[in-house]
């Protein structure tokens, strides 16, 4: 049974749409376009994915809104460290004293996270799609100019099995950065897909399974062949970095993914 509420902050005049239980113990706070969950294991808790800066008190009113505290925190761990994913992370570190976990590859863009690498020019995607600006506009006020980098990840490896609340398996998908990397919570048939697979796109404003435009892909024919690793865990419930969850299957989601193809 899912349950969503509104949470804001006092401190902030951002709105966010908290949604329990899309996965048995797996939660979702969607916060101006993008998606971060929190993982129930037991007492403790994994925060995957930490969206803006202004989210911040946002996850913590999550967290409480699950009869928990910020010390029931025991990792956060990123599907990708850009600034849209990478938002809270250096405050909650600072301030819970936890290990931020990240494929190596992810280091560079987690120090400097406005260099990233893409494939086209992002300035003509509001002109070539007007849906976006509003997007990026709710973006902006949730403080996604403003990320800081951190140093000093906690390196994952593909395959492995993480020692953290959740023991999710880390699916390594290369293209949208050279290092993104899903998470599969086996036990609970869910999927974390990060932006490997989303099912709405910032920069164009459409929904659907798809990977994100090249605005902010770095290889998009790598991306397009991550999706047969997705395809491959075979889970029934996709939580994108993006978009709605996806409750028909992965390798429905990968077909249609495929079929939309580059932007």
């Amino acid at each position: 049974m899912t349950a969503s509420a509104t949470l804001t902050s006092r401190q902030h005049r951002f709105a966010a749409r908290f949604t329990r239980n899309v996965a048995p113990g797996i939660h979702r706070l969607e916060h101006a376009y993008v998606n971060c969950y929190l993982v129930e294991d037991g007492t403790s808790l994994t925060i995957v994915d930490a969206a803006f800066p202004a989210t911040l008190p946002l996850i913590k009113r999550a967290i409480r809104a699950i009869e928990r505290s910020t010390a029931d925190v025991r990792a956060i761990v990123l599907t990708h460290a850009h600034f849209d994913h990478l938002g809270f992370a250096h405050q909650a570190r600072e301030e819970w004293g936890v290990p931020v976990w990240a494929h190596p590859l992810e280091s560079h863009i987690a120090e400097h996270p406005y260099r990233y690498g893409h494939e086209r020019a992002r300035a003509l995607y509001p002109i070539r799609h007007p849906a976006s600006v509003p997007v990026l506009f709710r973006m902006a006020r949730a403080g996604a100019l403003h990320v800081p980098g951190i140093t000093d990840l906690t390196f994952f490896e593909a395959g492995q099995v993480l020692p953290i609340p959740g023991g999710p398996r880390v699916i390594f998908t290369p293209g949208h950065t050279y290092g993104h990397s899903a998470l599969h919570f086996e036990d609970r048939d869910a999927l974390v897909s990060g932006d490997a697979l989303v099912t709405f796109n910032p920069y164009t404003g459409e929904s659907g399974p798809q990977i994100v435009s090249r605005a902010a892909t770095a290889d998009s024919t790598e991306a397009l062949a991550s999706l047969d690793l997705l395809a491959a865990t075979d889970a029934t419930l996709v939580l994108p970095g993006h978009g709605a969850s996806w409750r028909t299957g992965v390798r429905s989601a990968v077909d249609l993914a495929r079929e939309a193809g580059r932007s």
